[in-house]
């Protein structure tokens, strides 16, 4: 397999995702309620699946190794996008959760406000995906060995196995830090 491999089948998980907020935005503009549970899910999802676990493979493996390739000025174009289209996705999120926190007390305004930012997010994903799947993973691959492409999936592999125990790591954390 490919390192690629992992991050095109998480593509397809955030894809349901986006899809499920897709839903539940249409679903708020006609009922005029918000529900807390389902974004409050949907901010951890974006920030450990699609940001944390999904992103931190592409940025700190993938894109990490292409840094040390003399790659096409096109990719290098692609790569710059896609750096920029993942810190839009972390504003974006911040965003959704302090304009839910907002709702949750009873700042109705903030309704709109939550609205506007999933439209934003279930907009902006779809077509990220999509570079990286259709013009950016594929062609990128040429630049490395047999024996890289090996190495960042194995090390992709261990990313993962430890994601877990950092996030539950931090949760415990903060709730210590709260005594």
């Amino acid at each position: 397999m490919l390192p690629i491999g992992p991050m095109m089948i998480e593509h397809r998980l955030i894809e349901r995702m986006i899809k499920i907020m897709d839903l539940e935005v249409k679903r708020i503009e006609k009922e005029g309620v918000l529900n807390l549970v389902l974004i409050d899910q949907a901010v951890d999802f974006i920030r450990t699946y699609a940001d944390r676990c999904h992103h931190g493979k592409e940025e700190g493996i993938l894109f990490r190794e292409l840094e040390k390739k003399n790659i096409s000025r096109d990719h290098k174009k692609i790569l710059d996008e896609l750096v920029e289209e993942h810190k839009l996705g972390r504003k974006l999120t911040g965003s959704l959760a302090e304009a839910r926190k907002e709702a949750a007390n009873e700042n109705h305004s903030q309704v709109l406000d939550v609205v506007d930012i999933m439209k934003k997010l279930v907009n902006i994903y779809p077509k990220h995906i999509e570079k990286e799947d259709k013009h950016f993973f594929m062609p990128v691959m040429g630049y490395f060995t047999e024996s890289e492409k090996q190495a960042m999936l194995e090390e992709g592999y261990e990313f993962d196995q430890n994601l877990i125990h950092e996030k539950y790591r931090d949760v415990v954390k903060e709730y210590e830090n709260g005594f």
